[in-house]
């Protein structure tokens, strides 16, 4: 791919992440714009659906799931024990000691990615830690846990016990026949995951 158009890739979404910001009125801002930049460049916010929904299944307490839409979508289906932090209060004081802290790991999810890139966002730009984003969001989630689709029988062994794993995971999730109701009010505990190690981060950009 020409140098330039990978610039673009990157610097197009960041550019509409930066324009759908809100204005900030509260905190002052802890980090640069270029120690963003190198920040949303390695990717290292983003968490695949295999990890978050192995951390479910195995109902792990170490992280919290963020649901970043409105409430209105956040009523009708959400992740099991999610909470919801509407991305217009995402500088809300009342969200502060669940953003700002270092006991739990948050994960920010929407339907998509940007909206939760947003939450990260801000909150990196804020110098709080711990914050991570749901690659994919919930299409994505339910295109590869909830509906997996089958590997071809002479798929590598890889594939297929990719696809095994999502099928489980699915199940135990809820599945494709998940109701919005069942989802919504779920009040079983956690699924969690093996203690993974955190990413490090580059020196000097985060």
């Amino acid at each position: 791919m020409n140098i330039r158009l990978k610039l673009a890739a990157v610097f197009l979404p960041l550019g509409l992440i930066i324009a759908a910001v809100p204005e900030n009125t509260t905190k002052a801002y802890k980090l640069t714009a270029e120690e963003l930049l190198v920040e949303a460049q390695e990717g290292a916010q983003f968490m695949s659906t295999d990890e978050i929904a192995d951390m479910l299944v195995q109902k792990d307490p170490s992280f919290q799931l963020i649901d970043v839409r409105a409430q209105n979508e956040f009523e009708k289906f959400h992740l099991p024990n999610a909470i919801n932090i509407p991305i217009s209060e995402i500088l809300s004081e009342d969200w502060a000691d669940v953003l700002d802290q270092d006991v739990k790991m948050n994960v920010f999810y929407s339907n998509g990615t940007l909206k939760a890139n947003e939450a990260w966002m801000i909150t990196r730009q804020l110098g709080f830690n711990n914050n991570y984003v749901l690659q994919g969001g919930l299409n994505y989630w339910i295109e590869t846990i909830l509906n997996p689709t089958a590997p071809a029988s002479t798929s590598p062994d890889e594939e297929i016990a990719k696809y095994d794993f999502r099928k489980g995971a699915g199940m135990a999730l809820g599945g494709a026949s998940v109701s919005t109701t069942s989802a919504t009010t779920s009040s079983s505990p956690m699924p969690a995951v093996k203690k993974k190690k955190k990413k490090k981060r580059a020196a000097g950009g985060c």
